[in-house]
């Protein structure tokens, strides 16, 4: 856990320092006036970390947690997806040649890399027991499929697909991708709204106030796990029913 929080730190100081080196040349071009190729190529390499970094921070949210694998492929994606861009930047067109498979490798990474983090934002919620939560999430993880595989194929095909059917194929890529904002969108708020169930309800106004606190004395899960369950026998708060057992095991002192 100590090596993934100093990675996560290290990305985002990456992440927080390209873009302010962007946003500098970006102002010295502006005032200064000077903006040649050099600074053009520092320009869009700053940004290029960046953007993709942003995408890393997405994948290492996951990574600690059960759909790990996801948050791994994630990272090689982006991690991947900086090459091309890099190469194009800074490699002299005559070196180079054709560039028609870079910029095709730029394009299948870059989209993998953005539904991967989208993908991997959304799998925070895999956990949450509403099945509401866990339907929506399900529908706008396939709808994000989807829209990713309908952006590569056109990309690794140079537009044979979707060909002279190109009308009615973006027509649906739009409806998917509608669903997928929505999802993407609204699988957090119905996340908070709804609640668990068998979730505690709110105290009423006119409840007793709450016991002063005093030293905390450790539980051990056994004996809270027989509280639990003779409290909900009893069909009482299960803190206010051990409370009672020990004022019963020790009385206050006549005299």
């Amino acid at each position: 856990m100590s090596t993934l929080k100093g990675i996560r730190r290290a990305a985002i100081i990456v992440v927080i320092a390209s873009l302010v080196i962007a946003a500098l040349l970006g102002i010295i071009s502006l005032i200064g006036g000077t903006f040649g190729d050099l600074q053009g190529k520092i320009l869009l390499t700053t940004l290029t970390i960046g953007l993709f970094g942003i995408t890393i921070l997405c994948h290492l949210a996951i990574v600690s947690r059960a759909a790990r694998v996801v948050g791994y492929v994630g990272l090689v994606a982006s991690l991947a997806a900086i090459v091309p861009p890099l190469t194009l930047i800074w490699t002299p067109w005559e070196l180079l040649g054709s560039s028609d498979g870079w910029w095709r490798a730029f394009g299948v990474l870059t989209v993998l890399a953005v539904s991967l983090a989208q993908t991997n934002l959304l799998l925070l919620l895999v956990a949450r027991p509403q099945r509401a939560v866990r339907v929506i999430l399900v529908a706008t993880l396939a709808m994000m499929t989807i829209v990713a595989i309908m952006i590569i194929l056109p990309i690794l095909t140079d537009g044979d697909i979707p060909g002279r059917a190109g009308d009615d194929y973006w027509r649906w890529f739009a409806a998917i991708a509608i669903l997928d904002v929505l999802g993407t969108i609204t699988l957090p708020v119905i996340g908070l709204v709804l609640k668990p169930r068998g979730a505690v309800a709110t105290a009423p106004t006119n409840a007793p106030p709450p016991f002063v606190a005093g030293p905390s004395i450790p539980v051990p899960a056994g004996l809270a796990e027989r509280i639990a369950i003779s409290a909900a026998a009893a069909g009482e708060d299960p803190e206010r029913h051990a409370l009672a057992a020990l004022e019963r095991a020790f009385p206050t002192p006549e005299g």
